[in-house]
C-alpha cells in the first residue's frame, strides 16, 4: 500500500488538473452512503467526534475518509481536525493507498468551487472577494485562478491580523491582494464572492448584490450556520453540490428541490450556464464522499 503524505497530495493534485479531471469522474457516478458520525466522550473537555465517509464507484475503486474532530486539542496546541483517506479496490477489497485527508479535503473543496464558477461566473470575472481566512479560504484564490483570470483579491475576516496574513500569502504568490475593511464595498466591487466561514449569522446581504456576480457559500454545513441572508438566496439562481445540502445547510434549508437550478452533477455536464451575466448565481456546497473518492483516484493515478 502506498502512502501519500501532504506534500505528495499537493504535488499530484494541482488545481488545473483537478478542475479538468474531476467533472469527468463525478459524472461517472459513485455510491456514497450517508456519513457515519459517532460521539467520543472526552472527560473534562468537550466531546470529540469520529466521522466516516465511504464511497465506491462502478469502475471498481472505493474509499473511506476517517475524520477525528477533537475540540479539546485547542488547549493542547494541536489541530482540532485530523483526517486520513483510505483508497481500496472495490472488487477485491485490497487497500491501495493512504492519503493525507486534510489536504485532500481542502483541495477538492476548493476545486469543486472553481468548477462551479467556471460554469456560473462571467467569463471576464477577475475580482475575487474572500470572506474568511482559514484553511479552505487559503486555497480558493489558487483554485479560481485555474478557471478565471483572477487579478485582484480582497480578503475580509473579523480578525484583521488573519486577513492580513492571508493577503500577504497571496501577494507572495503573485496576486494583487489586500485586506477588505468595508464588507459592503468589497461585495459591490467583486465579480466572485467566496465565503469559507463557520458563521452562524448571515454575512453577505442580498441588497448588496447585483446581476452578473457569482456567490460561493462554502463554509456552513450545519442547520444553524448562515453565510448569506434570505434575500441573497431568494434573488439568486441557486445550485448545490448535492441535494443533501437542502436538509443539512442553514443557507438553503428553506428551499425545496424545485427551487434550485441544479446540482454539481448538472454543472459538470455543461460548459457554461446560459444567461449567467443577467443573474446572481449562487453555489452552495457541503461536501460529499464521492468528491473525495474522485480526487483521491486522481492523486493516485498521477502518483
Amino acid at each position: 500500500m502506498r502512502i501519500y503524505p501532504r506534500e505528495d497530495v499537493i504535488k499530484n493534485l494541482p488545481y488545473d488538473r483537478l478542475v479538468a479531471e474531476l467533472p469527468r469522474r463525478l459524472l461517472a457516478g459513485a455510491e456514497a452512503p450517508q456519513r457515519h458520525v459517532h460521539t467520543v466522550a472526552q472527560p473534562g473537555e468537550p466531546d470529540a467526534s469520529l466521522l466516516m465517509m465511504p464511497a465506491w464507484s462502478a469502475s471498481g475503486t472505493g474509499g473511506v475518509k476517517i475524520v477525528n474532530v477533537t475540540p479539546g486539542n485547542v488547549g493542547r496546541d494541536l489541530p482540532a481536525v485530523t483526517a486520513s483517506y483510505l483508497l481500496f479496490d472495490a472488487v477485491t477489497g485490497e487497500h491501495k493507498a493512504l492519503l493525507d485527508g486534510g489536504e485532500l479535503t481542502a483541495r477538492r473543496t476548493a476545486a469543486v468551487a472553481a468548477i462551479a464558477a467556471q460554469r456560473l461566473a462571467r467569463g471576464d470575472a477577475h475580482r475575487l472577494l474572500l470572506i474568511g481566512s482559514g484553511r479552505i479560504a487559503t486555497e480558493l484564490a489558487f483554485a479560481y485562478r485555474a478557471v478565471r483570470d483572477i487579478r485582484h483579491v480582497a480578503v475580509y475576516s473579523p480578525t484583521h491580523k488573519n486577513a492580513e496574513r492571508l493577503a500577504h500569502h497571496l501577494r507572495d504568490n503573485g496576486f494583487d491582494a489586500r485586506v477588505c475593511d468595508d464588507l459592503q464595498g468589497g461585495v459591490n466591487a467583486a465579480d466572485i464572492i467566496a465565503c469559507a466561514t463557520l458563521s452562524k449569522e448571515p454575512i453577505v446581504r442580498g441588497q448588496w448584490l447585483k446581476a452578473g456576480q457569482h456567490v460561493a457559500l462554502i463554509g456552513g454545513y450545519l442547520a444553524d450556520m448562515r453565510e448569506a441572508d434570505d434575500e441573497a438566496i431568494r434573488h439568486g439562481a441557486v445550485w448545490v453540490d448535492t441535494l443533501a445540502a437542502l436538509k443539512e445547510a442553514g443557507d438553503v434549508m428553506s428551499l425545496s428541490e424545485a427551487d434550485i437550478k441544479g446540482t454539481l452533477f448538472d454543472l459538470c455536464g455543461v460548459d457554461a450556464v446560459a444567461g449567467r451575466e443577467e443573474m446572481i448565481t449562487v453555489f452552495k456546497s457541503v461536501g460529499d464522499a464521492s468528491q473525495d473518492l474522485a480526487a483521491a483516484a486522481i492523486a493516485v493515478a498521477e502518483g
